[in-house]
């Protein structure tokens, strides 16, 4: 059953620390029995208090894991309809179609394009996640191509309705936690046997979401915890509104038996790359925990990375770089020093410029939680009396002998403060843009 937040509250720490992320224990204690928050946010919590909260205080939709190690993918963990609630937590999971009848070119195109198909983005590489082997009534074959996959560091998603052809290919992969798909009414008994005997995740499938509700419950009183869920339509106007309400009936009624991730199939809903590019650019936004892909291309798995990168990105936490001494084209101590603030795509531009210019130099990165230099500027978070402290002790002076800091011309007005604070260094006013950092750089230090 269900506590309510002023049980939830009587079992808090009361320390008000705020380290959770709100202010008091009463608010968090609120926004655990709402499930909009996680227990694992209090550090302060006892131990007997976790094994009491423990249901209440799980995401209404359960986190699962599909993979070990380097390679795990998770998927679901949601607390909120709208990622400005909150943030979405767990982007949905990228993975490309592998039939086992498909020839050993062919299978080795995609696994070629799983393991480079990758792109840096503000400091994340993005790529895909998973690799779905589907069965062609030869379990020696699916077995085998199981294992390519698996050897390509990829987490996997079996697909098979023949419970022998998964145990086969478990029995090679089966440490690698694959997700076992799909249980129905007629092989539940044989499917569940198969994920306790591997300990591996299961998805479930069935024609109506009511079913699949049916279907996960007898799962879950089978002792499953890690559940994937399929509503079975391979229609986008049908599957959107059976992912809608699932998401739904799992956060704003609290239905456990579709509290789960689910997963869809682009793959088997378009004739053509562009329209599959479309659906499943669909489901990234609504509310697809794993979405599968006919092949990987560039051209059709670029621009979903990138979509998925936007809606996952926290929106009330901008992108940060960790503050610190970043070298740049093996600097030594007669290279210059810059500064700039810790927000990711401000750092990127200009290490980028300056590794261009082949000018070695040090770059000081000051955390301003997040602000571009001309906005920290104004919120008093890229000024001298900040600047100033973080030179001192953030270790530049034993590393750069010129002691000759350039700051960025957009903040060409704290240049006296910080002569104050660093009476030591030479204060230089650099170029307002990033563009002009190579030529900049050039002109004076080479």
């Amino acid at each position: 059953m269900a506590l309510s937040g002023i049980q939830i509250f009587k079992m808090m720490p009361k320390k008000n620390c705020g380290e959770c992320g709100v202010p008091t224990c009463l608010a968090f204690a609120m926004n655990l029995a709402a499930g909009k928050t996680e227990l694992a946010l209090c550090p302060y919590v006892s131990d007997d208090a976790k094994e009491k909260l423990a249901s209440a205080s799980a995401p209404p939709i359960r986190t699962v894991q599909i993979g070990v190690g380097e390679n795990v993918v998770k998927t679901g963990g949601e607390t909120v309809l709208f990622r400005h609630e909150k943030t979405f937590n767990n982007p949905t999971a990228l993975g490309c179609l592998i039939g086992a009848s498909e020839d050993d070119a062919a299978i080795e195109k995609k696994l070629k394009a799983f393991k480079e198909l990758r792109y840096e983005r503000v400091g994340l590489t993005l790529k895909a996640d998973l690799i779905a082997v589907k069965d062609s009534g030869d379990a020696a074959r699916f077995a085998l191509v199981a294992k390519k996959a698996s050897d390509a560091r990829a987490a996997l998603v079996l697909m098979s309705d023949n419970p022998a052809a998964l145990k086969v290919a478990l029995a090679d992969v089966g440490k690698n936690k694959p997700l076992i798909y799909a249980a129905t009414s007629a092989n539940l008994d044989d499917f569940s046997a198969l994920a306790k005997e591997f300990n591996c995740p299961i998805a479930v499938k069935a024609d109506k979401v009511g079913d699949l509700a049916k279907l996960s419950a007898k799962l879950v009183e089978k002792g499953h915890k890690d559940i994937v869920l399929d509503s079975g339509t391979r229609k986008l106007p049908e599957l959107l509104r059976d992912q809608v309400m699932i998401r739904r009936l799992a956060l704003e009624k609290l239905y456990r038996p579709l509290g789960f991730p689910t997963i869809v199939f682009p793959c088997e809903m378009a004739d053509n790359p562009v329209d599959e590019v479309i659906t499943a650019g669909t489901f990234i936004s609504k509310y697809g925990g794993i979405a599968i892909l006919s092949d990987l291309r560039g051209e059709m798995l670029f621009p979903l990375l990138l979509q998925r990168l936007n809606i996952f990105t926290d929106p009330q936490r901008p992108m940060t770089t960790e503050q610190g001494i970043y070298p740049i084209n093996n600097p030594t101590e007669d290279s210059p020093v810059l500064i700039t603030s810790n927000f990711s795509l401000t750092y990127f531009i200009v290490s980028g410029e300056i590794e261009s210019s082949r000018v070695p130099s040090w770059l000081l990165v000051l955390n301003t939680d997040g602000l571009s230099v001309l906005t920290a500027w104004a919120a008093g978070k890229f000024v001298g009396d900040l600047i100033g402290p973080f030179v001192k002790k953030c270790g530049i002076e034993e590393k750069s002998k010129m002691k000759r800091l350039v700051i960025p011309g957009a903040a060409a007005i704290i240049s006296g403060d910080l002569e104050e604070e660093l009476p030591e260094w030479k204060i230089s006013i650099g170029p307002r843009e990033g563009a002009h950092i190579p030529a900049y750089l050039r002109q004076n230090f080479v």
